[in-house]
This record gives C-alpha cells, sequence and structure tokens, in this order.
C-alpha cells in the first residue's frame, strides 16, 4: 500500500527549496535595506529614502552589511540555480510560461477570482513572477558586480552604460525585485496556508 497517496498531506515544496528560500529572504532584506543607505550617499534621483528604514547607520556600516549579505545570495543562489536545473524543478514549476495566460491569471488575481485549490502547481502568474524575479536577481548580481569593480570589470560596465549606467540597472532590478516581493507577500496574506506550506513543505491534500 502506498501511504503516501492515503496521507492527507502531499509535499509540495522541497527541503532545499525552502532553506533556500529563507536564506534569500534574509540576504535580500539586508542588500536592499542597506542599498538604500548606500544610495542615499549619493542618490542618482531627485529623492532619498527615510533614514529609519535603511540598514548601516552610515556609508561604511551599509557598505559592510552589503558586502556580508552579497556573499550569501550569491552562494545561496548558485545552490539554488544548481537544484532548480539538475533536478528539473524549474522546468516542473515554471514552465511553460504562456503570456495569454499570464495575463487572464493577472485579470483574476485583481478581480479575486485567482484559484489557489492546488498550491503544488503554479499558476502561470507565479510562473512568471517567479521566473522574472529570478532574472532580476541575476541582473542585481551583474550591474552590483559593475558598480562594484567599474574598472577590472569595465567590459561588463560597459554593456549597462558604464558605471552611472550600471548603477540606474541596478537600482532598477531592484525595484522590480522589490515589487514582486511586495506583490508575493500580499498574496502570502490573502492565503496563509501557502506560508505553512514553505516551512513544513507540506499542504493538505485536495479532495475530490
Amino acid at each position: 500500500m502506498n501511504t503516501e497517496q492515503h496521507s492527507p498531506w502531499v509535499r509540495v515544496h522541497p527541503l532545499v527549496v525552502r532553506i533556500t528560500h529563507w536564506i534569500n529572504v534574509v540576504a535580500m532584506l539586508i542588500m536592499v535595506t542597506s542599498g538604500w543607505r548606500i544610495y542615499n550617499a549619493s542618490p542618482i534621483f531627485p529623492f532619498r529614502f527615510p533614514g529609519d528604514i535603511t540598514l548601516g547607520g552610515w556609508l561604511g556600516g551599509a557598505l559592510q552589511w552589503h558586502f556580508a549579505a552579497m556573499w550569501l545570495l550569491a552562494v545561496n543562489g548558485l545552490v539554488y540555480l544548481a537544484y532548480g536545473i539538475v533536478s528539473g524543478h524549474f522546468r516542473r514549476k515554471f514552465w511553460p510560461i504562456s503570456p495569454a495566460a499570464v495575463i487572464a491569471d493577472v485579470l483574476a488575481a485583481l478581480r479575486g477570482k485567482l484559484s489557489h485549490e492546488d498550491l503544488s502547481i503554479y499558476n502561470a502568474a507565479q510562473r512568471a513572477a517567479y521566473a522574472t524575479l529570478i532574472l532580476a536577481i541575476v541582473v542585481l548580481a551583474l550591474s552590483g558586480l559593475a558598480i562594484w569593480k567599474p574598472v577590472q570589470l569595465q567590459s561588463l560596465a560597459a554593456l549597462m552604460g558604464g558605471y552611472e549606467g550600471a548603477r540606474i540597472v541596478h537600482f532598477v532590478a531592484m525595484a522590480l525585485a522589490v515589487f514582486i516581493v511586495i506583490v508575493h507577500v500580499a498574496m502570502v496574506a490573502m492565503v496563509p496556508r501557502t506560508l505553512h506550506s514553505m516551512i513544513t513543505g507540506n499542504v493538505r491534500r485536495v479532495r475530490t
């Protein structure tokens, strides 16, 4: 007898995915808030972030937090990417992505009619959002390297329009990542059992 088929719970998130997810949460929170403090020291747009939501206290402190979290994010990201590719996780969870399906799911979500019954399957909007977030983090890493080492990596910086161009790319990628995270958190608040699944890895099986 297959006890898994008779269990009231179904596994939706492997341990590796859960661990890398929560490490990524911490790393991104540190990098974004310390990055805002770094930005405030030399803004590229006519505004600054409120000091109370930044990390580091001063430019030097913010840089130390930023670089520490950078290595955490890089190592964690490589582990997640390697697992996602080798295990087929990306192929199963993120593919295919149809623009028409994404638009339909976004419109359904705005009307409050997007189904969340089966959490083991990502809908089109989720697939697009998570894939875009991964891409945004990759761009953040590359543009961050170009800003950090603009002379040694001048070819990379040149692809982004030089040092100042890399700063703009870095900011836009950060803004996109933060936007996706805010939407993600809002959706979790609407469907709380998704948080439980990312902690335990399991959701209650849907009975038909």
